[in-house]
């Protein structure tokens, strides 16, 4: 057997144990939120060592800002896996229920998927947060993280394994792929014999990666090329405020803003408006020549390219549209199912927006920043899933269960 072969064989004994283990669960997360506070220090050298090899890698500020651990993030992790060890519990809940007419009694309850394996890129604090959903929701999971987070990886997966074996559970529930080659990723998306599912969490090329090659069913998660229209309604304040927020807050995450279309008949005062807020943190601008005829050459003239990608950066597509079909049409051409706003004080272009706009979250007169489990009050969450089949939005534990049917007779025959 290769290595991820015996990390699938016992990922799937141990998930065995996960089927009955009931409040145990819990138990082993909060062991797990104590040991990642207790061994703070241990984590941040191992991260250190992963920040000066990507500075050295060329990183770029805002991969290094998703990659960088400190003693406040760290308790951030294991205030989210608290929070989802007081959850309750999502195994064993009966969906639906009926005695037929021959006496039969059906039941649908949920129950675990089995072994769940999660592909991520250079965030560590999804190692903890991925973990704690598979464990209460009842799976155990393989992790597979990228090589910029490979030391922080492996400080916090030893720490949950010790964690929750000496809590009683088996260690195996976690595994962690410390091979970040190209070949452990393939194996993995291959590994069909012991993974039930498998969701990869990170950038497009890593997602279109695991669609293709995976021989395991796959849940497709958060690339986010999240759009906001500006109505010709729209109030410019609010307008700018929410587009600051949805940039600059924290442009490397999947929810943040990459294109601005602004409605023709308010693009003179909307965009010197929006461009003045953005300046504060140096936002580039990218824009049509109707965005260029306002704001000057300060805008770097927009390729089809930029309209098409997620920036993850300090960079902001902008374009100028005649009308609200002009502008569903753009996100209907370029979005990913992510996210998408629409600004405006019109009820009819609200209702039209939302009804059209085919995405996971659609927001009126609010920040696609909120497009996250906790802020959903659903608490933690594996990803954001842009998809229609199975979940699609947050991932939080209602979503990480599968069903199926309990029938209880008195030796009824057909």
């Amino acid at each position: 057997m290769t290595t991820l072969e015996t990390m699938g064989a016992a990922a799937k004994q141990a998930a065995r144990f996960l089927m009955t283990a009931g409040a145990k669960k819990d138990e082993a997360l909060l062991a797990i939120a104590t040991a990642l506070t207790d061994h703070a220090d241990e984590i941040i050298k191992a991260n250190d060592t992963d920040i000066e090899n990507g500075r050295a890698a060329g990183l770029t500020d805002s991969l290094l800002d998703r990659l960088r651990l400190d003693k406040a993030r760290i308790e951030g992790m294991a205030e989210g896996v608290r929070q989802v060890a007081a959850q309750p519990d999502p195994i064993g809940k009966i969906l639906d229920g009926r005695t037929l007419k021959n006496g039969l009694q059906i039941e649908k309850i949920t129950v675990p998927m089995g072994v769940i394996g999660i592909i991520y890129e250079a965030r560590p604090n999804v190692t903890s947060d991925a973990a704690a959903l598979c464990l209460k929701a009842g799976s155990a999971v393989i992790l597979r993280g990228g090589k910029e987070a490979i030391n922080s990886n492996t400080a916090i997966a030893g720490i949950m394994r010790d964690a929750i074996e000496a809590a009683g559970v088996p260690r195996n529930c976690i595994g962690l792929v410390t091979d970040t080659t190209r070949q452990s990723a393939t194996e993995l998306m291959q590994l069909s014999e012991y993974l039930d599912v498998l969701i990869p969490r990170g950038g497009a090329g890593l997602i279109k990666s695991v669609v293709a090659n995976a021989k395991v069913p796959v849940i497709e998660t958060g690339v986010g090329n999240c759009h906001l229209y500006v109505d010709k309604s729209a109030d410019i304040d609010m307008a700018k405020n929410i587009v600051f927020n949805g940039k600059t807050s924290r442009p490397s995450v999947c929810n943040a803003l990459e294109t601005v279309l602004v409605h023709k008949d308010a693009a003179e005062k909307a965009l010197p408006a929006i461009k003045a807020e953005l300046d504060k943190k140096n936002v580039e601008l990218r824009g049509c020549e109707k965005t260029r005829a306002i704001l000057g050459d300060c805008v770097v003239p927009a390729t089809e390219r930029d309209y098409e990608i997620e920036f993850l950066d300090y960079i902001l597509a902008v374009k100028v549209v005649d009308s609200l079909d002009d502008a569903l049409d753009h996100i209907a051409k370029y979005s990913t199912g992510h996210s998408e706003c629409i600004i405006t004080s019109d009820y009819s272009a609200a209702n039209k927006f939302t009804a059209c706009v085919d995405s996971a979250a659609v927001y009126v007169n609010a920040s696609t920043r909120f497009t996250d489990g906790g802020e959903f009050g659903l608490g933690a969450e594996i990803g954001i899933s842009t998809q229609k089949l199975h979940a699609r939005g947050p991932m939080g534990l209602g979503e990480l269960v599968s069903s199926k049917y309990i029938i209880k007779g008195e030796g009824q025959i057909r």
